[in-house]
């Protein structure tokens, strides 16, 4: 008797401690999201200062966060946007002789007579652009490809030069950029609630980072998503974190949201199997998770490229890591110290809103292709 007394008196000690600690968890989200809020009522995306008077044709990639952020931006800047499909762009340029064609990435789900489609339309005398989002993965593919397109667009910045020298005459850097009305904080359910968060490919760099963090994240609350995880070496340690393959992104947005730190960690660039990349164009430039993460209004912890400093500014908007054993530093500093890391997101937030939307991008590009 005295035994089930104990049992019972424990049952209820443990879940008035499970109860109040979920109201403390739903209080600190609730009370973040509500600051994130408040910045998106008083910051928006700058409107642009004209609306160029030109009839754009899109043709998207696939990739819905890119697709939706550019054709967004893109309705916002020119009077006319048609946005086609891989397979009809010669068509729809004869139908609608637009004034310029912009291609994203011309890679992946466009069709093989996709150069030739290419080559009417310059027929028709339309201007031609390829924007590559993909860079430096499948330069050995992308060469050829440039050289059909009047003028090259790649965020990127290694790409520049290589595109010069196989013979492109018009070639820009462009960063890519987040589409703030899809990537955005959110109140999120518990069960997409973490402490650090990953979504990605388990490329062989990142597998060999996670095999070495592995050990410190198996009795922490992680979500990691995305394919290929299993072949980490250490992988039953992280196994009950994992959700293997392909992350929706209105779910990702609702993990990001939900997370109190996300890990940036970017695709190796000479891996022989994970790209397509034989002269081993070295990548530069930052990914589009780098806006994206900051858009949801959660802390980002990234590894380093050559341009992040030019975006946001490392230790105020975001921070940075060179090292698993730094990365641990980092994640323990930042869950210790929760007012430090909800202000350090809340800038990434503000900054990705004002300066790293596609409404801002477009305007970019319009600039770079020689419509002032």
């Amino acid at each position: 008797m005295q035994a089930n007394k104990r049992r019972t008196s424990a049952a209820r000690r443990g879940t008035q401690a499970g109860l109040q600690e979920g109201r403390a968890a739903g209080y600190e989200h609730g009370y973040h999201y509500g600051r994130c809020e408040a910045i998106r009522a008083l910051v928006a995306p700058p409107e642009p200062d004209r609306l160029h008077n030109l009839k754009v044709l899109f043709i998207p990639q696939g990739f819905q966060a890119l697709d939706q952020g550019v054709a967004g931006g893109l309705s916002r800047h020119v009077r006319e946007l048609i946005v086609g499909t891989p397979e009809r762009m010669a068509e729809l340029a004869e139908m609608h002789r637009p004034d310029l064609m912009i291609v994203l990435n011309g890679l992946h789900v466009f069709p093989g007579d996709h150069l030739e489609q290419v080559d009417c339309v310059r027929s028709l005398g339309i201007r031609t652009v390829i924007w590559f989002a993909d860079d430096p993965y499948f330069t050995n593919f992308t060469a050829a490809i440039a050289q059909r397109y009047d003028t090259v667009v790649t965020h990127e910045q290694s790409c520049v030069p290589f595109y010069e020298q196989a013979g492109c005459a018009q070639v820009h850097y462009l960063p890519l950029a987040a589409d703030t009305g899809l990537f955005r904080p959110l109140s999120v359910p518990p069960a997409y609630r973490s402490d650090i968060c990953f979504i990605g490919m388990a490329f062989w760099n990142r597998v060999q980072f996670f095999d070495q963090l592995a050990p410190y994240l198996r009795g922490k609350k992680v979500f990691i998503g995305g394919g290929l995880w299993d072949r980490m070496s250490n992988y039953r340690m992280v196994k009950r974190h994992v959700r293997s393959g392909w992350i929706p992104v209105e779910e990702s947005v609702m993990y990001y949201s939900g997370a109190k730190l996300v890990i940036n960690l970017h695709r190796g660039h000479d891996h022989k199997t994970d790209n397509k990349n034989a002269q081993g164009v070295p990548a530069l430039s930052v990914n589009p998770r780098t806006y994206e993460i900051s858009a949801c209004g959660t802390l980002q912890l990234t590894d380093v490229r050559d341009d992040l400093t030019c975006y946001y500014t490392p230790g105020v908007d975001l921070d940075v890591y060179s090292s698993p054993q730094e990365l641990i530093d980092k994640i323990d500093y930042y869950l210790k110290h929760e007012d430090i890391r909800r202000t350090m997101a809340c800038n990434g937030l503000r900054r990705t809103i004002t300066e790293h939307s596609f409404m801002s991008r477009i305007g970019q590009l319009m600039g770079l292709l020689g419509y002032q």
